[in-house]
C-alpha cells in the first residue's frame, strides 16, 4: 500500500466499538478519502442523471435500447475477462448479512459462493458496518468462531476447501454513511465505506487464500455507474499494488433501466465483470418507481403473482442469460427465499417441490447459478444444477441465439393475466410493517411467513400499496385501494401484532414508527426514491 497522508475525515456521532480500531486505521480511513474525493462528485452527477432519466420516463411512459451504444451491442469480438478459478463454478450461492454467526454458516454452507451483504440483507448500523468488516476479517484469517448465548451452540469453520467463496456486496450508490465525513462535513458514501474498507485490509489477504477481492454491486442503473465502479476499481488496485483484472464485478440487474443497457455494463467493466444476476423484488420496484404515472398498463398484480415465467420477466432472465454468455460472463438466477419450518413437514415438501422447480428452470433456461437465503435450499438448488451441468463448471457456452427480446416486450405489464388482490394489499401491510420494525432495530435479513426478507421486499410492498392507490385499483372483493383502506388494514395490523407478542413485547419494539413510516412511504404524494433513505434518518446506532 501506498503512505498513508492523515486521513482528513471524521468518525461523528457513533459510540466506539470492540476492534474497530483493526477496521479503522489511519492507512484505511486515508484510502476511503481518497476514494470519496475522486470519485464522490462523479456519484452525485450520477444520481441526479438518474432524476433526469426517471422525468424523461414520466413523459413518454417507454424506454429503449440506446441508440449511441448501438455500436457495442453490435460488436461481436469482445468479451469480459475470462473467469478466476474461484469464480468459476457459481451453481449455487448463499446471501446473508455478515454477522458473526451467518458469517460461519454461509461459509460452511456448501454454497459454491456466499454473498456477504452490506446492502439489502443488513441494516447499515454503523456496529454491522463496522463488525461486519472485522467477521470477514477473522474468517480470511481463520480467527473466527461463535457461540450462541442461548442455546450454547457452538460454531467454527470447516476446513479452507469447504468454503464458499465471498462476494461481497456493498451498499447502492444512493445512500450515504452519516458516521463518516470529510472535513466539510460531507458523508462519504456507503459504497465508498464498504468497499473501501474491505478490499483495503483483504485484496492481498484474499490473493494469498487463491481468491480475490470479489463484490457484487447492487441498485445499477446505468452503464455510466458501471463506468464509476470500474474506474474505482483500477484506482484501488494500483494504490494497493495488485494486478488490474484483480478486483471481479457482478452486476445485479434489479432496475428497469439497467435491463436496456447489460452489454453496455458488462462492457464497462469488462476486465473487471464476472457475470449478471436476475433479481425479482427490486426490479419490480424498479418498474413501479420509473412508470409510476404510465397509466393501467403498468399497474402490478400482487408481487407473489409476478413469478419469473411471467412474459415480460421472462423477457428479462432470457435476455440476460443470452447477454452474459455471448460476452462470455456468468448468468446467475434468482432467490429462493423460503425459510424451512420446524414444525411443518408438510409446508416444507410443498416450498421445496416449488423451490426444485423454480432451479430447474433456471438450470434448463442457461443460467449458471442461483440464489437461495437458507442452508437448507442448497442440496435441492445444487440437484438442479448438477443435473443439468454435471461435471462442467457453468454452461456459457450455451449462447441462447434463439432468444430475441424486443424493447417492449421487458415492459410489457399488461401481458401477465393477474390482477391486484385484496389479499395482496392485507400482505404487502403485514409485512412492510414486520420488515420496516425489524430494519430499526438493525436487523436486514428477517423472517416473515417461512420467507427470508430484505429491504427489496418492503420496497416492493409499500410501492405496491402506493400504485394501487394512486391508480384507483378495485379489487375483487369490490373494495378500492384508498388511503383510508391502508389506513385500517395497518391499525388492524398493528393491533394483531399486539395481541400476538404480548404488550411488554410490543412496548420494546419499535411498531408503531415501523406502522408510521410505512404508511408516510405509500400514502405521501410524492414517491420516495428509497425507503431506507427516510428509515435510516430514524435507525439507531
Amino acid at each position: 500500500m501506498s503512505a498513508p497522508a492523515p486521513s482528513p475525515l471524521a468518525i461523528v456521532d457513533a459510540e466506539p466499538l470492540p476492534r474497530q480500531e483493526e477496521v479503522l486505521t489511519d492507512a484505511a480511513l486515508a484510502f476511503v478519502a481518497e476514494l470519496h474525493r475522486l470519485f464522490t462528485p462523479r456519484r452525485d452527477e450520477l444520481l441526479a442523471r438518474r432524476a433526469e432519466r426517471r422525468a424523461e420516463i414520466a413523459r413518454t411512459s417507454t424506454l429503449d435500447f440506446l441508440p449511441e451504444t448501438a455500436a457495442i451491442r453490435a460488436d461481436d469480438s469482445w468479451k469480459v475477462a475470462p473467469s478466476p478459478a474461484a469464480l468459476n463454478d457459481r451453481r449455487v450461492e448463499i446471501t446473508g448479512p455478515t454477522d458473526r454467526k451467518m458469517t460461519i454458516n454461509a461459509l460452511n454452507s456448501g454454497a459454491r459462493v456466499w454473498l456477504a451483504d452490506f446492502e439489502d440483507a443488513s441494516a447499515p448500523t454503523w456496529e454491522n458496518v463496522v463488525l461486519g468488516q472485522v467477521n470477514l476479517a477473522d474468517a480470511y484469517t481463520g480467527n473466527i468462531d461463535f457461540t450462541d448465548e442461548r442455546t450454547g451452540k457452538s460454531y467454527a469453520l470447516k476446513a479452507a476447501d469447504e468454503l464458499a467463496t465471498v462476494v461481497m456486496r456493498p451498499r447502492g450508490w444512493h445512500l450515504n454513511e452519516r458516521h463518516l465525513v470529510d472535513g466539510d462535513g460531507t458523508p462519504v458514501p456507503g459504497a465508498l465505506v464498504d468497499f473501501g474498507l474491505y478490499f483495503f485490509h483483504n485484496a492481498q489477504r484474499l490473493l494469498d487464500l487463491g481468491k480475490g477481492p470479489y463484490f457484487y454491486l447492487p441498485k445499477t442503473e446505468s452503464h455510466l455507474e458501471a463506468r464509476l465502479w470500474n474506474d474505482v476499481f483500477v484506482f484501488a488496485q494500483d494504490y494497493a499494488g495488485i494486478p488490474q483484472g484483480t478486483v471481479r464485478a457482478t452486476v445485479l440487474i434489479e432496475t428497469i433501466t439497467a435491463a436496456y443497457e447489460m452489454e453496455e455494463i458488462l462492457y464497462e467493466l469488462r476486465d473487471h465483470a464476472s457475470g449478471l444476476n436476475a433479481g425479482r423484488w427490486d426490479y419490480l420496484f424498479s418498474i413501479v418507481k420509473n412508470f409510476r404515472d404510465g397509466g393501467a398498463k403498468f399497474v402490478l398484480p400482487d408481487r407473489n403473482a409476478v413469478t419469473m415465467t411471467a412474459p415480460f420477466m421472462r423477457a428479462y432472465t432470457e435476455l440476460l442469460v443470452r447477454t452474459c454468455h455471448k460476452r462470455g460472463a456468468h448468468a446467475i438466477g434468482g432467490m429462493a427465499a423460503f425459510i424451512p419450518s420446524r414444525r411443518d413437514e408438510e409446508v416444507n415438501k410443498v416450498a421445496f417441490e416449488k423451490v426444485k422447480a423454480d432451479k430447474d428452470r433456471e438450470a434448463h433456461d442457461g443460467f449458471d447459478g442461483s440464489w437461495v437465503a437458507h442452508p437448507d435450499l442448497v442440496p435441492i438448488a445444487m440437484a438442479s444444477f448438477d443435473a443439468v451441468l454435471g461435471d462442467r463448471p457453468n454452461q456459457k457456452e450455451r449462447l441462447r441465439e434463439d432468444v430475441s427480446v424486443a424493447a417492449g416486450d421487458l415492459i410489457a405489464i399488461d401481458s401477465l393475466d393477474a390482477s391486484p388482490t385484496y389479499d395482496g394489499l392485507v400482505n404487502a401491510v403485514q409485512v412492510g410493517i414486520r420488515y420496516i420494525e425489524a430494519w430499526l432495530r438493525g436487523m436486514g435479513a428477517v423472517a416473515i411467513f417461512n420467507l427470508m426478507e430484505d429491504a427489496a421486499t418492503a420496497e416492493i410492498s409499500r410501492s405496491q400499496i402506493w400504485q394501487w392507490i394512486n391508480a384507483g385499483v378495485v379489487f375483487e372483493n369490490g373494495e378500492s385501494a384508498t388511503p383510508e383502506l391502508a389506513r385500517k388494514i395497518a391499525a388492524e395490523e398493528l393491533a394483531a401484532i399486539r395481541a400476538e407478542i404480548g404488550e411488554d413485547a410490543f412496548a420494546a419494539g419499535n411498531w408503531q414508527q415501523a406502522h408510521d413510516l410505512l404508511l408516510k412511504v405509500a400514502l405521501d404524494e410524492n414517491y420516495a426514491d428509497f425507503l431506507t433513505l427516510p428509515a435510516y434518518e430514524q435507525l439507531a446506532g
